[in-house]
C-alpha cells in the first residue's frame, strides 16, 4: 500500500512538472497566434524619434503614424500617413518628406512616396512621385520623373536618376533642363 501510494505521489509530480512546461510552450504559442499575419507587431502615434551624436541632434524623424512589422520574416515599418525627416551637419538643416515611406530593415532601404520632396541646406530642391533611399550605401535613385531646382535658378527635368545622398555625384537619363553657367568664373580658366 505505502509503495502503491509512492508510485502514484511519484507519477502525480512528472504529470505536474509535464503540464507546466506544455502550457509554457502553449501559452507561448498563443502569443504568436494572438497577432493576426496580417496585422502589425506594434503601431505608435505621432512619432517624433530624435538620432543624437555626443549630445547634438543630427536626425529628427516625426511621422503621424508608424506599423512596425518587425514580427515578419522580412521585417519592415510603414508610415501610411507620411513622414518628415530632418537632417543637421554642421549646423544645416535638410528636410525630407513624403506622403507614404516604408523602411526595409534587413536591406536599409527606404521607399519613399507621392509627393516626395527634399530640400538641403543650400536650398536644392528635389521633388519627385518616389524616391529610394539606400541607407547602407548613401545613395539615392528614382526611375520615376523628378524635378531639381537649384538656388541659382537652374532646373533639371528628368526621368529617373541614381545619386550619392549628398548629391555630388549625379546619373541622370531622359532629362532637359537649364542650366545658368556663371561668364566670369568660365573666363577665369
Amino acid at each position: 500500500m505505502i509503495l502503491k501510494s509512492h508510485i502514484y505521489k511519484s507519477v502525480m509530480a512528472i504529470l505536474m512538472v509535464i503540464t507546466l512546461f506544455a502550457c509554457d510552450n502553449n501559452y507561448k504559442n498563443k502569443q504568436k497566434l494572438s497577432i493576426s499575419d496580417m496585422e502589425p507587431l506594434a503601431i505608435g502615434v505621432d512619432i517624433n524619434v530624435k538620432y543624437t551624436d555626443s549630445g547634438k541632434v543630427m536626425t529628427n524623424l516625426l511621422s503621424k503614424k508608424l506599423l512596425d512589422y518587425s514580427n515578419y520574416s522580412f521585417p519592415y515599418q510603414e508610415f501610411p500617413e507620411g513622414v518628415e525627416v530632418r537632417f543637421w551637419e554642421d549646423e544645416k538643416m535638410s528636410t525630407v518628406t513624403a506622403d507614404y515611406a516604408i523602411r526595409y530593415e534587413e536591406t536599409g532601404i527606404i521607399d519613399m512616396r507621392e509627393n516626395v520632396k527634399i530640400i538641403t541646406s543650400d536650398s536644392l530642391t528635389l521633388s519627385a512621385s518616389q524616391l529610394y533611399w539606400d541607407q547602407n550605401n548613401e545613395w539615392v535613385f528614382t526611375d520615376q520623373p523628378y524635378q531639381i531646382k537649384f538656388k541659382d535658378g537652374s532646373y533639371n527635368d528628368g526621368g529617373q536618376f541614381d545619386s550619392s545622398q549628398d548629391f555630388t555625384e549625379f546619373i541622370s537619363l531622359k532629362n532637359k533642363g537649364v542650366q545658368l553657367i556663371d561668364k566670369q568664373e568660365t573666363d577665369a580658366k
